[in-house]
């Protein structure tokens, strides 16, 4: 049932981006997880190119997000299809990312945009010297890469400002707020872009 339920999430999230953007928010790019099953279909760049242009919504505007694992199956495939991505103009962005056991080489071959620095470094930059200089180093690897940085599991302004201070280009997290429907999302969007 993991393909099936792929595609729904993927064209449910692509349809829900290009209605808040036809209700007049501007525009936000939405981010979906690929499962390493839905990443090694043979169909996956049509998949993605039909629900683009179903729902309307410009390639510019999604994000998929991978772990390092799906990352490293299949080396010359796995490039291609990112290949393929990456021409279509859909952003890619490795999830969870120093959590893996991968080498760092794929940084250098794979058309990647973002690095996800994984909330179990996130959480305990304030009291652990050692995964404030993780959070630092994936940050300082990005940007050197030419990638930007985003973490993940953000849930305190202390948090925040040492992720800030750091240089970290993104945040997510409960401290923005927790996961809401489509309907409290856009309030929210509304609010935060005072439209």
């Amino acid at each position: 049932m993991i393909i099936p339920i792929a595609e729904w999430v993927l064209r449910t999230a692509c349809a829900q981006n290009r209605s808040w953007q036809e209700a007049g928010l501007p525009p936000v790019k939405i981010a979906v997880n690929l499962s390493g099953r839905q990443f090694q279909q043979k169909d996956l760049l049509e998949t993605i190119t039909r629900t683009l242009e179903e729902t309307g919504l410009s390639p510019d505007f999604l994000e998929l997000e991978l772990t390092e694992s799906i990352l490293m199956q299949k080396g010359d495939a796995t490039i291609a299809t990112l290949r393929g991505l990456n021409a279509m103009g859909v952003r890619i962005s490795i999830d969870d990312f120093g959590t893996g056991y991968s080498s760092l080489s794929y940084l250098k071959r794979f058309p990647i945009d973002k690095l996800k620095i994984d909330q179990s470094f996130v959480s305990s930059v304030m009291a652990d010297y050692n995964d404030a200089v993780i959070a630092k180093t994936v940050v300082t690897m990005a940007h050197g890469l030419g990638l930007k940085a985003i973490a993940e599991g953000v849930e305190t302004a202390e948090q925040l400002a040492f992720l800030h201070s750091v240089g970290c280009d993104e945040a997510q997290g409960y401290f923005f707020s927790r996961p809401l429907p489509a309907e409290e999302a856009m309030k929210l969007l509304t609010e935060k872009f005072h439209c």
